[in-house]
C-alpha cells in the first residue's frame, strides 16, 4: 500500500514529534524545532550509544532513532525552505523516505544513520545548514 503525500507528511509529523518527546523523557532535553535545537540533536544520537551501547545499534532501534530523528530535522527544513516528504523504494529491499525540494532530495535519516552508525564526527547540524545553502544557490 502506497501513501499519499499528505499521509506521509502527517506520519513524518508525527514522527518528529515522537523525537521530541522521547529526547525529553529520556534526555531531559528539549528539542524545540529551531535550528539552533540542532546541535542537541547530534548530541542525542551520540548519547542513545553512551546510554544503551549496544542496544542501540539493534537493526529496530536504529531504524527509529534514525527516523525520528531524520524527521524532526526535516520538519525543521519545511518550516524554513518547504518541500515535502518521498518514499524512494527505488531500492525494493531498501526503501526510504527523502525530503523533495526544488529537484533536490534529502537523506536527513541516513545522515542520523551515518552519525550513530558509521562516523561520529559526521554532523547533522552541518548538513542541514548545507541543505539550506543549497536551496539559497
Amino acid at each position: 500500500m502506497q501513501m499519499s503525500r499528505e499521509e506521509l507528511n502527517e506520519l513524518m509529523v508525527d514522527c518528529a514529534q515522537n523525537a521530541i518527546t522521547t529526547t525529553q523523557e529520556e534526555f531531559n532535553l528539549l528539542l524545540d524545532g529551531t535550528e539552533e535545537s540542532l546541535e542537541l540533536v547530534d548530541e542525542v544520537i551520540l548519547g542513545w550509544l553512551a546510554r544503551y551501547r549496544d542496544q542501540a545499534l539493534e537493526e529496530n532501534a536504529v531504524f527509529t532513532l534514525c527516523n525520528i530523528y531524520g524527521a524532526y530535522v526535516g520538519e525543521i527544513f519545511r518550516h524554513k525552505i518547504g518541500g515535502n516528504w518521498s518514499y524512494d523504494a527505488s531500492n525494493p529491499d531498501a526503501p526510504y523516505v527523502v525530503l523533495e525540494y526544488a529537484g533536490n532530495t534529502y537523506a536527513f535519516a541516513g545522515i542520523c544513520y551515518q552519525r550513530l552508525v558509521n562516523d561520529s564526527q559526521i554532523s547533522i547540524k552541518n548538513y542541514f545548514e548545507q541543505a539550506v545553502a543549497n536551496k539559497m544557490q
